[in-house]
């Protein structure tokens, strides 16, 4: 008797994702420092500080107490308080999940049918434009070069905006450029959204505390958009909390109940341990991200100065995170290379340093360098790009 089977089969919503190249590259550069290789990597956005003191011992009380079963599956009602206090917005508007990209992922999952639009400038973090596909939107994805500072004008808004637009996602700092929208740019966003009530508008503020520059929320540059706007956030970045996995939602109530609803159905609630840790970061002292700011300022002020020494490298000064995300064109022809992915890979074999090229962010022509890093791997980093470029 004979069977046949055709064997796995990848869903066409998913046909075209993969591990994501900052993923891929991480994984490359560990494989090869596992075979001897000395390889510096600059392509991850995780903090090298530990994780503060004090959020340790909460999760080891909170285990120790015996709170290590389910929790309430949009999260604890402590942390969701604590959350909701610092926004000034009720507990019913906030939904924990297991990091901010499941935020992200539950918000699309819940709102998007097949062929919505979601506007997204470029660059973006790569993540954005494979999870709006895979809950079946559609990117729309809007290019905003250097000269504009990597931000979405109000002209162009109002240009991507069709009757299948469903959301824009702004991300601000930004990963990779690091760009933040002031007031006043953000008010002439929300002008151009107040003639289109059908678009909601999705703001990641992860990186909010690792700001150079003052800091405005959308949600109070736009209160008049409270009921179509989400924020999303998390303790990940700010109090180097990368593995603990807890990030957050804000928005309305029935938003807030349709994302917990898939979440229901995907993890539950996120993991009790980490939301006590996640608990005490935000009603601890907050002095160390004063601290750990400048700290981050140093290290930027000193990747720019020594990109821009580089012949054929133009680099601004990120007004956030830890990213720069300099124009490599000009090194890219001096080299005689067709691609920033090919730049950035002849980088990795010939200099042993991992950077992530711009077309994973939707711009190519720019890599992305992360000074999330010690100082000596920032600086052994730095000069790997110098004699790399040095040497065409």
């Amino acid at each position: 008797m004979s069977t046949s089977a055709q064997g796995f089969r990848r869903a066409s919503r998913i046909s075209a994702i993969q591990l994501s190249e900052i993923a891929q590259l991480s994984e490359r550069a560990a494989a090869l420092r596992a075979a001897g290789k000395d390889v510096v990597a600059l392509s991850t956005g995780e903090p090298d500080f530990p994780t503060p003191p004090h959020v340790v011992e909460a999760a080891h009380q909170a285990a120790l107490a015996g709170q290590t079963g389910y929790t309430a599956t949009l999260g604890t009602p402590a942390l969701r308080a604590a959350i909701a206090a610092e926004a000034a917005v009720s507990p019913a508007e906030v939904i924990v999940s297991t990091g901010a990209k499941q935020v992200l992922a539950n918000a699309m999952l819940a709102s998007l049918d097949p062929g919505d639009e979601v506007i997204m400038p470029a660059p973006y973090w790569t993540s954005y434009s494979d999870i709006v596909a895979m809950a079946g939107g559609r990117p729309v994805v809007v290019p905003c070069d250097m000269a504009q500072g990597f931000k979405l004008t109000p002209g162009q808004l109002k240009a991507a905006i069709t009757p299948r637009s469903r959301w824009v996602m702004l991300n601000a700092p930004s990963n990779p450029s690091g760009a933040i929208y002031s007031p006043a740019e953000q008010a002439a966003l929300a002008e151009v959204l107040r003639a289109h009530p059908q678009v909601m508008v999705l703001v990641d503020e992860i990186y909010a505390h690792l700001s150079y520059q003052p800091f405005t929320s959308f949600a109070a540059a736009a209160p008049d958009l409270k009921d179509r706007m989400l924020i999303v956030n998390g303790v990940s970045k700010a109090y180097a909390m990368t593995g603990w996995r807890i990030g957050w939602g804000i928005g309305p109530a029935d938003m807030i109940r349709a994302m917990g609803a898939v979440q229901g159905q995907v993890t539950s609630g996120a993991c009790s341990v980490s939301q006590a840790a996640a608990l005490a970061a935000l009603t601890g002292d907050q002095a160390l991200l004063i601290t750990r700011l400048e700290e981050m300022r140093q290290r930027r002020d000193r990747v720019v100065a020594a990109l821009n020494a580089i012949d054929g490298i133009r680099c601004p000064a990120p007004d956030g995170a830890f990213y720069v995300f300099p124009d490599i064109r000009g090194a890219m022809a001096k080299g005689g290379f067709d691609t920033d992915a090919d730049f950035c890979a002849a980088l990795l074999d010939q200099q042993g340093l991992a950077i992530v090229p711009g077309r994973a962010f939707g711009l190519p022509g720019h890599a992305r360098l992360s000074f999330a890093y010690a100082k000596e791997e920032i600086e052994a980093g730095l000069a790997r790009i110098a004699a790399f470029v040095a040497a065409f």
